[in-house]
């Protein structure tokens, strides 16, 4: 199972982060995450 276990592990790493870039490449995302950043500095 250790090399079939990390092929698996490290395929689904892979995917996670390809849908990660795509969720960010969003417009509707990338509003939420600028908002979301402006909002944590005024609080500081």
């Amino acid at each position: 199972m250790g090399f079939i276990g990390k092929a698996m592990k490290s395929g689904i790493a892979l995917k996670a982060g390809q849908m990660l870039i795509r969720q960010a490449q969003k417009p509707e995302n990338q509003r939420k995450a600028k908002e979301l950043l402006a909002k944590a500095k005024r609080k500081r």
